[in-house]
């Protein structure tokens, strides 16, 4: 069946071939790492092109993960998912306590001073170890802290908008030097 019209929220990706049943191995984004295979249908595919497959069966082999789609039963068969994303619909994944929010439900929202002006939309949020990180895109590219409570002020979804408490006018030209905002070059 195909999914092409759902909202696909990519949580892996079709590594390699496993065995010679057809198996796939798996990179898992998920946390903790199986728990992608909690997900009995996949969208497979990506750039928009989704289709459905059963999970069959999944483990944890190695330091990897393996699974099993209904339908792939073969090698060959499996050598043409590698490279493939692996996502669930949107809809199937749990709800989140009030103020939480997936990645997915960021991107594309507009950020915006706590003074109302428009810095551009984020285009992703990438993982650091401290802390999530915005990449807002606008006349520029920005990376902001996700920090709820002190950078990031408060998100709307509805109106999809991202308030943010950041300094804008610190810009770095090529060399990594910082440019004087307009204030400080005409003093």
């Amino acid at each position: 069946m195909a999914a092409g019209s759902r909202k696909a929220v990519p949580i892996g990706r079709v590594v390699g071939v496993f065995g010679v049943r057809g198996w796939l191995r798996i990179r898992s984004d998920t946390e903790p790492r199986a728990g992608i295979l909690e997900h009995p249908i996949w969208l497979v595919g990506g750039e928009g092109q989704w289709r459905e497959h059963a999970l069959v069966d999944g483990r944890v082999h190695g330091s990897g993960l393996v699974a099993c789609l209904e339908g792939i039963d073969e090698r060959e068969t499996a050598r043409a998912f590698v490279g493939r994303d692996i996502a669930v619909d949107r809809d199937a994944l749990p709800e989140l306590e009030e103020g939480e929010y997936y990645w997915i439900d960021l991107v594309g929202l507009e950020v915006r001073s706590v003074a109302g002006e428009v810095f551009g939309t984020v285009t992703q949020v990438m993982e650091t170890g401290a802390n999530d990180v915005l990449v807002v895109r606008g006349r520029r590219e920005w990376l902001v802290p996700y920090l709820p409570g002190s950078v990031v002020r408060r998100v709307d979804l509805d109106a999809g908008t991202i308030e943010v408490e950041w300094d804008f006018d610190w810009e770095q030209d090529d060399a990594g030097d910082r440019e004087p905002s307009g204030d400080e070059r005409e003093a």
